[in-house]
């Protein structure tokens, strides 16, 4: 009997749990409901949308390029004395009398002593090799400069007086142009106007036409200049004088154009 007493306290503490549960779950359903409907609200409506997208005007958007070539009129080289001794003294010495000479000459031919500077110098130990041993051969000097030549018509003399004089190696003959920075902006010039007339076009094929440009874009151009390796070595046959084909050196722009169409 007291059994039976205690049921009715029971079941009416588990309708209080159950009333608890239910209002919290009710809560939580609550609180998504309003979750839910802020993110719709941030999102905004479908009309509002539209409008945004109404309003931003259509653009076109192209490539340029352009070309400039020029014939070079500057140019560089390397010049080395290679010299060899038992004793590395007589090395340096005999390398310095050889590099003397060289720049002797070069200067000879109204090249200034601007033009010319010291790029490498080095004078080291050489060994033989014999059944895995290595043995002490003796020492080398080298010396190298390079010459900048500004008039293009000295420059196969200045290949000859220097092998002539001394040089065992002539090399690295590259060329460019005084100008460079001009030229340059020539050929940006050039492209800004080729993306112009794309533009026109592209436009003119949608039956629409350009408004303004909004944004112009460079796209740097790397440009490799001709750089023909030589190499002289003296004690060869005498030689008529070294011809010297310059060639052209050819130089692009490159941008990316932006602009609304009307």
């Amino acid at each position: 009997m007291a059994r039976k007493m205690h049921e009715p306290g029971r079941v009416h503490q588990v309708r209080q749990v159950y009333k608890v549960h239910r209002v919290k779950e009710m809560h939580g359903v609550r609180t998504m409901r309003f979750a839910v409907v802020g993110f719709i609200a941030l999102l905004g409506t479908p009309s509002a949308l539209a409008q945004n997208l109404a309003t931003d005007p259509p653009v076109v958007v192209v490539s340029g390029e352009g070309v400039v070539t020029a014939a070079p009129d500057q140019a560089w080289v390397s010049v080395g004395a290679e010299t060899r001794s038992k004793n590395p003294k007589e090395a340096q010495s005999l390398n310095a009398a050889a590099m003397n000479a060289v720049q002797q000459r070069i200067a000879g031919l109204g090249i200034p002593k601007d033009a010319v500077r010291t790029i490498a110098y080095d004078l080291q130990m050489e060994f033989d090799y014999v059944n895995g041993k290595q043995t002490p051969k003796g020492f080398v000097a080298r010396n190298t400069i390079e010459v900048r030549v500004d008039d293009l018509a000295k420059l196969g003399d200045v290949l000859d007086a220097s092998v002539g004089s001394g040089a065992t190696s002539v090399r690295g003959l590259r060329f460019d142009l005084k100008r460079r920075d001009a030229l340059e902006r020539e050929a940006l010039q050039r492209a800004v106007a080729d993306a112009t007339a794309r533009a026109d076009a592209a436009a003119a094929g949608a039956r629409r036409t350009v408004d303004r440009v909004i944004r112009i874009e460079e796209n740097r151009v790397q440009i490799r200049l001709p750089q023909p390796q030589m190499m002289a070595m003296r004690g060869e046959p005498a030689m008529e004088k070294t011809p010297i084909a310059v060639g052209e050196i050819e130089i692009r722009g490159a941008v990316r154009l932006t602009a609304t169409i009307k």
